[in-house]
């Protein structure tokens, strides 16, 4: 089923293909990677028709496909199994962690590895505190800095459920880093949290001002002025 369901997408993908529009989105997203020029819109509707006449039933039909659909020379083929891989919620788990991961890695920039840390990784957490908190424990000292990324913005959608304790330690762990990708994550974390404990926040913030960089500073505080 997996193997009609990518090829349904492959289809429409190059039936839409937009050379003008294809550089343009490589340009704005710094990269060589070819693009066919489908816009998201249009990859939406695909990926939801295809869902509709060729559905992935099982765990291990999406895992298959996505892995398919990433490896397509187009960038819009990463962009469809992302999507793919969190479709059904009910299989996002601690278990899909290996292949998680290896999308991060490969992956190496914030158009995709920000929806896998948010809508896998960070799924993954809610699900499975306990054993996903080691794991992430690891990631923050990881040499890559797109795995110490993920787990400083991973919990960014869990509100009443963060884990303000590793929230706020992985902030500072990372905080003396230079790059930028980094001290934004920082700030967007928090920002997001903010929403939830803004009290807390504006404290953590204020007591470690000198520490933050003023990029995580700014972004952290936006919606506590």
């Amino acid at each position: 089923m997996s193997d009609s369901f990518v090829s349904f997408i492959k289809q429409e993908f190059a039936a839409k293909a937009d050379k003008l529009k294809a550089g343009e989105m490589a340009a704005y997203m710094k990269t060589e990677m070819p693009f066919y020029g489908v816009s998201a819109p249009e990859r939406d509707d695909i990926i939801k028709k295809a869902m509709k006449i060729h559905p992935l039933k099982s765990a291990e039909d999406i895992e298959q496909a996505a892995r398919e659909l990433w490896n397509m020379k187009q960038r819009e083929g990463k962009y469809a199994a992302l999507r793919v891989a969190h479709s059904k919620t009910k299989f996002v788990t601690p278990d899909k962690l290996p292949f998680y991961e290896n999308l991060i890695r490969e992956g190496a920039w914030w158009d995709l590895v920000d929806e896998a840390a948010v809508k896998l990784i960070g799924a993954a957490h809610l699900k499975n505190p306990r054993k996903m908190a080691p794991v992430l424990d690891q990631w923050i000292e990881d040499e890559d800095m797109w795995v110490r990324r993920t787990a400083i913005i991973c919990q960014i959608k869990h509100r009443d459920k963060t884990d303000e304790k590793r929230l706020f330690a992985y902030c500072l762990k990372c905080a003396d880093e230079s790059d930028f990708f980094i001290r934004k994550a920082i700030g967007w974390a928090l920002r997001e949290y903010s929403k939830t404990a803004p009290e807390k926040v504006k404290k953590f913030v204020e007591e470690n001002k000198n520490k933050l960089s003023p990029l995580s500073y700014k972004e952290a505080t936006k919606r506590l002025k």
